[in-house]
C-alpha cells in the first residue's frame, strides 16, 4: 500500500548499508508481490545495472547445488563477495521454499561476504518465480556485483533461466544420455557454458564427446560464441576455478561484442509484458466475480448467450 512507502523506502537504505535483515524483508515483500513489491521495484530500478547474472541450471541429481556451493568457494577465496538466489520448489502446505538447496550451501551461512536466500516457485511454470528478476534487480541495486541463480530444475526452467541471466551454465552428469537430454530440453540453444559436473565417474569423455558432436552440427557465425564445455568435481571443488574463469571469459567476450547489452535490453522487454499479463490476469480474476458474473455464467450455460459476447461484456471494464 501507498501508505507503506516511508517504511520500504527506509528499509531499501538500509540494505544498502549493508542490512541483512531489511534486505530479507525486501525480498519477502517481492515474493508476496502486489502494491509492496510494487514499490520496492520502483525504488530499486535506477540504481541497477551494475551486477551479473550467472545461471546455474540443469536436470534435478545434476548436483547444481554442491557445484554452486564449490563455485561460491572459489570466488570468496578471490576475496569477492556473492550473492545467491536458489530457486526451489514450494512447500505444497505453505506456498515457501523447502530450503534444500541452502542445507547444501550451509557451509557459507556464516560468511558476510555471501548473501543465500531461498525462493519458492510456487508452482509456477518452469519453476522460476515470478518475483526472481526483481530480486536479482534489488541484489543488484545493493551493490552485489554478481548473483548466482540456481534452478530447480524441472518443466521449462532451463529455457526460462536464459531470461534472467547474462551468462547461462548448464550442468549435466556422465553417463546421462545428455546429447538427448539437452536437444529435448533446448538446452543447446541457450547454454553458454556446458559443466560436465560428477566427473570422477566413468563417461565423461563420452559425454563431452556427445556435446562437441552436437555443437558441430550447429550453425555458429564466424564471431559468434561458441559455448565452453567444462569439467568439474563439486563434492571436492575441483574444476570450480576453471568454471569461474570461463564465465569471465564469456562475460567480456558478451561485453565486447554486444551481445550482453542486447541480451538485457531483451530480458526487460519480456519483463514488461511479463507485468502487462500479470496485472491483466489479476484483473480478469476480480472482474469474474459477483452477480453480474454468475449471470453472464447462466445465460451462457443456457444457450441464451454465446461465450463470446459473454467475455466481450465481462471485459468492458479493462479494454476501454
Amino acid at each position: 500500500m501507498e501508505s507503506r512507502s516511508p517504511e520500504i523506502a527506509s528499509l531499501f537504505v538500509a540494505a544498502c548499508s549493508g542490512d541483512r535483515s531489511a534486505l530479507a524483508r525486501l525480498l519477502s515483500l517481492i515474493e508476496r508481490g502486489g502494491d509492496d513489491a510494487r514499490t520496492v521495484g520502483r525504488l530499486v530500478y535506477p540504481k541497477t545495472g551494475n551486477g551479473y547474472v550467472v545461471g546455474i541450471t540443469g536436470a534435478p541429481g545434476a548436483g547444481k547445488s554442491t557445484l554452486t556451493s564449490a563455485l561460491i568457494g572459489h570466488i570468496r577465496s578471490l576475496d569477492q563477495t556473492v550473492s545467491v538466489l536458489a530457486i526451489d520448489p514450494s512447500s505444497p502446505f505453505t506456498g515457501g521454499a523447502i530450503l534444500g538447496d541452502r542445507v547444501r550451501m550451509q557451509n557459507h551461512a556464516t560468511d558476510a561476504g555471501v548473501f543465500i536466500r531461498s525462493m519458492a516457485t510456487r508452482g509456477h511454470l518452469g519453476g522460476l518465480s515470478l518475483a526472481t528478476s526483481e530480486a536479482v534487480r534489488l541484489l543488484d541495486a545493493i551493490g552485489s556485483p554478481c548473483t548466482l541463480v540456481e534452478t530447480v530444475g524441472v518443466g521449462q526452467v532451463e529455457v526460462e533461466i536464459a531470461r534472467n541471466a547474462d551468462t547461462i551454465v548448464v550442468v549435466v552428469n556422465p553417463g546421462w544420455g545428455d546429447s538427448v537430454q539437452a536437444n529435448k530440453a533446448g538446452l543447446l540453444e541457450i547454454a553458454d557454458i556446458f559443466v560436465i559436473n560428477k566427473a570422477d565417474r566413468p563417461g565423461v569423455d563420452q559425454t563431452r564427446r556427445d556435446l562437441e558432436q552436437m555443437l558441430e552440427l550447429s550453425d555458429f557465425s564466424n564471431d559468434a560464441w561458441r559455448p565452453t564445455i567444462v569439467t568439474t568435481v563439486g563434492t571436492t571443488g575441483e574444476g570450480a576455478a576453471g568454471l569461474w574463469s570461463a564465465i569471465d571469459e564469456h562475460r567480456q567476450y558478451a561485453t565486447t561484442d554486444g551481445s550482453l547489452a542486447k541480451r538485457r535490453d531483451q530480458r526487460l522487454r519480456n519483463e514488461l509484458r511479463a507485468i502487462i499479463e500479470r496485472r491483466l490476469e489479476h484483473r480478469a480474476r476480480e472482474i469474474c466475480t459477483g452477480d453480474r458474473w454468475e449471470e453472464i455464467q447462466n445465460e451462457m450455460l443456457s444457450r441464451s448467450r454465446d461465450p463470446w459476447s459473454s467475455a466481450d461484456e465481462m471485459l468492458q471494464g479493462i479494454l476501454q
